[in-house]
Order: C-alpha cells, then sequence, then structure tokens
C-alpha cells in the first residue's frame, strides 16, 4: 500500500479527511513462523464503542505516543480499558526524528500515567521501543543517528516475545463472541471475531446465542481472514484466529456462535451509556425534496437502524415525527449525520441535550474532564468563558510544551458549542479533549451565550442591494443570488434578540441618479459553517436542514406570527 494509500486501516472517507480513526480494523501479517493479529482501534472517546467490543479479541497492545506532544488526554481513555482488560502493553515513541522530540521528558510522563492507570503491578514494567513510522524504522534504543538504517522487525519480535498467546482452548466445543459486523453485496453479512475455543470450517452446523438468551440454529457457509489488506477464504479456523464467517444473516454484534450441540453462550459485550441525544427527522422546510434522493422518514428509520447493528455505541427511539439518536458524544453524531448527508439523505438535525438518568429520585447528568492546553497568553480568555459556563478549574500548570495546561471538570451540556468559542478566542491555538467521568444532580439551566440571529423576512431569492441592511445588523450567513425561504437564520444579529430582515428586496429604479447608490455593491464573503459548528451553534427553538448539498439553518417555526405566540407564552 506504499504508493496509493499509506495508511492501509483509515478506509473510510471521512477517517480520511478528518485523520482519525472512527471504526475499528482488524488484520494480520506474518512474521517468520507466527501469524500477528492486529487491530486498529479509535482514540477518541467519542468512539468509545469500537474501543470496548475490539479489546476483548487482544492479548496486547501497543501505545504508539508522539516523541513531541507525549501522551494526549485520549491516550489516557484507551489505555484505561486496555490495562482494566489485562492486555500486556508494549511502549513505542513515534516519531523521533522530528525536531522538538523530547525523549527524555515523554519517558517520564509515560512512567506517570502508568502509575496512575496501571491495575495490578506488572503493568509497570514495559519494554520501550523508539521509532519512525513513516520510514518503517524501529530500535530497542533510541539511536543517535534517526536517518540510520533500520526496520520494524524488532517491533514484531517483541509482539511476539512478550505478548502471551491466546489463552484458548482447542480441543473444546466451538465458542466465538462476535465483535465486529461487515457487508457486501456478494457475500452478505461476516460475522467477525475471535474463536474463543474449539474450530469451525465451511458447512458447520452451528448455535446463535442471541442477546435475549434465545438460541437460534444457523449455518456457516464460508470462512475468511484477513491478511494486510485483503481477506481470503481458508478451509476453517482454529481457536485463536480472528475470523470472519458468513451465512449467518441475523448475527449482532456481542453475540456468541457456539457449537449445535453444546450452545454455551459467552457474557454479552457490555458498553457504556450514551451521554447526548440529538432529534433526527425527515426535512420538513419549504426547499424539501429538491437535493436528496432519500427524504422520508421510513427511509431514514430503516437506515438508522442499520447503522445500529454496526455502531454499538448508538441507540435509536422513536420521536414522533422524527428519532432521537444518543451516542457518546459530539463528533460521534455529526460523524453519522455527515455519513448520511453523503449517502443522499435529507435530514433535520435539532440541538444536541444531554442523555440524565434517575439515581434515588434526582436527575443525574453526565459531568466530563475536560484538559485544554493553550499558549500563556489566551489563558485569560479561557478562564472568562468557562467561568461564564460556571466550570470548576481542578488545576492549572505550565507543562512542558511551552503551554498552560488546564483541567476543568464540567456538566457535558456545558460543552456544547464550546469549541468553536475558544477556537475564536484563543487565535486557533487551543487543544481541548473531554472524557466523560460519572454523574451528578442536575445543575440550574444555562443562559444563552450568544446573540440573537438574524431570520430572512420572505421567500425568494438573496439580492446583493438587500444584504447590504444586513452587515449593517451583524455577521451573514448567505451570499447574494442564494434561495432562502421565510424564518431561514440567514444571519448572527449584533444585539441579543432576534430580528427579521428582507433580504429578497429589489431596489426600485428612478429616472434621478444619485451620487451615492450608483456605486457597485460591496460585501464581505458570508460567514460558512461546518456541519459540526452549525450543530454548536442552534438553540433550542432552532433546527438545522442538512442536505447533500447544503445546510442550511431555521427556526423550528418558521411563521412568524406563530413564533410571536410562542414566545409570549413563554
Amino acid at each position: 500500500a506504499e504508493m496509493g494509500q499509506s495508511l492501509i486501516m483509515d478506509s473510510g472517507d471521512q477517517e480520511k479527511e478528518r485523520g482519525i480513526t472512527i471504526t475499528a480494523k482488524v488484520t494480520a501479517v506474518q512474521h517468520g513462523d507466527y501469524r500477528v493479529n492486529i487491530i486498529d482501534t479509535p482514540g477518541h472517546a467519542d468512539f468509545s464503542g469500537e474501543v470496548e467490543r475490539t479489546l476483548n479479541m487482544a492479548d496486547g497492545c501497543l501505545l504508539i505516543v508522539d516523541a513531541q506532544e507525549g501522551p494526549m488526554p485520549q491516550t489516557k481513555f484507551v489505555l484505561t480499558k486496555a490495562l482494566a482488560g489485562g492486555l500486556k502493553p508494549i511502549v513505542v515513541i513515534n516519531k523521533i526524528d522530528k525536531p522538538g522530540s523530547r525523549i527524555a521528558e515523554v519517558e517520564e510522563e509515560l512512567a506517570d500515567l502508568f502509575l496512575e492507570l496501571a491495575v495490578h503491578e506488572d503493568q509497570l514494567h514495559y519494554p520501550v521501543y523508539y521509532a519512525i513510522g513513516r520510514e518503517g524504522k524501529a530500535w530497542k534504543d533510541a539511536p543517535s543517528d534517526p536517518t540510520a538504517a533500520g526496520d520494524l522487525d524488532c517491533i514484531f519480535d517483541a509482539i511476539i516475545s512478550d505478548v502471551p498467546a491466546p489463552d484458548v482452548e482447542q480441543d473444546a466445543p466451538f465458542q466465538m463472541l462476535v465483535t465486529a459486523l461487515a457487508h457486501d453485496t456478494y457475500k452478505g453479512k461476516y460475522a467477525i471475531g475471535r474463536i474463543n475455543r474449539g474450530t469451525v470450517k465451511a458447512g458447520d452446523n452451528i448455535a446463535l446465542c442471541k442477546k435475549d438468551g434465545t438460541i437460534a440454529k444457523a449455518r456457516v457457509e464460508a470462512v475468511f481472514m484477513s491478511h494486510g489488506v485483503s481477506k481470503f477464504e481458508v478451509p476453517g479456523g482454529i481457536a485463536g484466529d480472528i475470523v470472519q464467517l458468513t451465512g449467518i444473516s441475523a448475527v449482532q454484534i456481542g453475540e456468541t456462535l457456539a457449537d449445535a450441540e453444546k450452545p454455551e453462550a459467552l457474557p454479552v459485550l457490555e458498553v457504556e451509556a450514551p451521554t447526548l441525544k440529538i432529534y433526527i427527522g425527515p426535512n420538513t422546510s419549504p426547499l424539501k425534496g429538491r437535493e436528496g434522493e432519500f427524504t422520508t422518514s421510513r427511509q431514514i428509520d430503516e437506515r438508522l437502524h442499520k447503522e445500529l447493528e454496526t455502531n454499538i455505541g448508538l441507540r435509536v427511539e422513536d420521536g414522533g415525527l422524527g428519532f432521537l439518536v444518543s451516542g457518546r458524544g459530539e463528533l460521534h453524531l455529526s460523524v453519522l449525520i455527515e455519513t448520511l448527508r453523503r449517502e443522499g439523505f435529507e435530514l433535520e438535525v435539532g440541538r444536541p441535550q444531554v442523555v440524565t438518568k434517575e439515581e434515588n429520585g434526582k436527575t443525574m447528568e453526565p459531568i466530563e474532564e475536560l484538559i485544554i492546553e493553550v499558549p500563556a497568553e489566551h489563558v485569560g480568555a479561557i478562564q472568562m468563558e468557562l467561568g461564564a459556563r460556571r466550570a470548576t478549574l481542578k488545576e492549572q500548570f505550565a507543562s512542558p510544551k511551552g503551554v498552560t495546561k488546564l483541567v476543568y471538570e464540567l456538566p457535558t451540556r456545558v460543552l456544547l458549542g464550546l469549541r468553536n468559542t475558544l477556537l475564536t478566542n484563543t487565535k486557533g491555538t487551543v487543544i481541548m479533549n473531554s472524557l466523560m467521568i460519572g454523574y451528578e444532580p442536575l445543575g440550574p439551566a444555562m443562559q444563552q451565550l450568544r446573540s440573537g440571529v438574524l431570520i430572512a423576512f420572505e421567500a425568494g431569492t438573496t439580492t446583493p442591494y438587500a444584504l447590504q441592511t444586513v452587515e449593517q445588523r451583524g455577521t451573514c450567513f448567505v451570499g447574494p443570488g442564494e434561495k432562502v425561504y421565510a424564518g431561514q437564520i440567514i444571519g448572527l444579529n449584533a444585539r441579543s434578540d432576534d430580528m427579521e430582515i428582507n433580504v429578497c428586496k429589489e431596489k426600485h429604479l428612478t429616472n434621478m441618479r444619485s451620487s451615492s447608490s450608483d456605486g457597485v455593491v460591496q460585501l464581505t464573503p458570508p460567514v460558512i459553517f461546518s456541519l459540526e459548528e452549525c450543530i454548536d451553534f442552534i438553540e433550542n427553538d432552532e433546527l438545522l436542514e442538512v442536505t447533500p448539498k447544503n445546510l442550511r439553518l431555521r427556526k423550528r417555526e418558521l411563521d412568524h406570527n406563530m413564533r410571536k405566540r410562542l414566545g409570549n407564552k413563554r
């Protein structure tokens, strides 16, 4: 995969564009006489469902840390899961050829991290390797000259010597937990997992132990294994192999495939509860059905239920006209919405809400730890913004990277929309990561932190002449010559209340010349929001219209008389 695609694991479009792993992938390589199964998991807490379901296939883990950045806050999340699962860690300090690399300090930071997270003592003894992943080179001791020749053999040797072989039974009846699913049009559904005990071969009759305790009969059509980027058919697999079985169409993630004579189920995968929910429904704007091919609630329903099969951190419930989709965080939900949008769906999306739970008669809301790294001159701006959101500062110190590190605790709902504000206030220099840490009793409601919006007064096409008035009132979100409808949000007001503006009015022609108005209209380019920025921006009485071609912000109630009545009732 040298030329066409350098990262064989990040296969999805969005993974390449965003530069992150979103779904866990499994592959295998042959090293000498050994077969090494490799699993790539996401590092973002938003995709932790992927991490939780794949870690039980592994016996050890490679913790890869940047030689300049050191361990990142998200590293902590996956490492906690891995150590709790008893995996044997091998540390690789990567990118040691970076000019700012500081290997000794990173090693100390890692030692602190392991002291904090280790479950038992022998996890504190871990081998450390040094690598330049891009050039495919690694060493056991830090090389004095990073340009020296090298290869990755020492890391494969470490995996073989340090990671225990899978603890499995060869001669017992067949048993396998399904931890992933794949689809293709030729073979249908693939059930992927590691064989826990026994063997399986094509044509075997097996039992499918479902989540509700019932047992169904199934038959394995074919057995596949991965190698590098491709998969190939094999006669069968033995305990310890990661296999992909076809022919079992009813299977879901977390269920057990077992011997037909002795069907014993493995414990169902426990997945942490979602923290955010968002309304997703069919598009109801006056422009509906013009830009997408899937627009009905039935099509959205089918697509969301198909997503549930593989995306186990999600929950979907019926919410009247549309659906309430719960996930692990803003990124988790926006990746899903972006996927639907690219497939040709038209949707409307509400403001994200936190998922609360009842405990001893009290409503509890999720609390997150927020870790911010920012240059010293912007610390004041951060503290002011988080003070307004009632966040608690836990610690603050200058980190060795020449930046200030701040650790806050705050409710998840206060985090919504925070990233954009902080990026603006710190000139784009802030690095922030959040981790869910628990629940607290529900606090008081947040006041609205942004100004009011400018709303289109009637449907039509925007004119440069009319957009001049928008510029005097605030920031504009639409350019000239765009179709708008009444109730659509076309800008941000400079004041705190909403205001309606006619953006479609033409200039009346007269036969009088006036020196002022015959000049060319010069407009500032409109502000174009990304999907995440739109979701962050909207308030409770607003919606986001998502089509394959456009993102439009709008009021939930488009008729301005109705809006007035609702406003007075509040």
